[in-house]
């Protein structure tokens, strides 16, 4: 059984009014004051906001509590998530 400092994936999209409002910056700075998450934010063509953050499993929970908190920039109407074993590859927290 996984632990909860043991390394995941964390990748969600997040729909609303979530481009055009400063969401990837606020989620990057987020991401970069919980600390050892590494991925992206990233636009979709969609509408939707796409992120991707590796590090501990207690530390992507709380960004993803974030996400759905109403303390984001924009509306967010909804997030879904899926849980993966990290790929790495990320030098740190970047916007797309």
């Amino acid at each position: 059984m996984l632990g909860m400092n043991d390394d995941v994936r964390l990748t969600a999209w997040v729909r609303g009014r979530v481009q055009g409002v400063g969401f990837r910056w606020f989620t990057r700075e987020n991401a970069m004051a919980i600390g050892g998450l590494r991925g992206f934010a990233l636009n979709l063509d969609d509408g939707r906001v796409q992120i991707v953050a590796e590090g501990p499993r207690e530390n992507c929970h709380r960004l993803l509590d974030w996400l759905r908190s109403g303390d984001t920039p924009g509306r967010v109407d909804g997030v879904t998530e899926i849980w993966a074993t990290p790929r790495g590859g990320y030098p740190d927290f970047a916007i797309r």
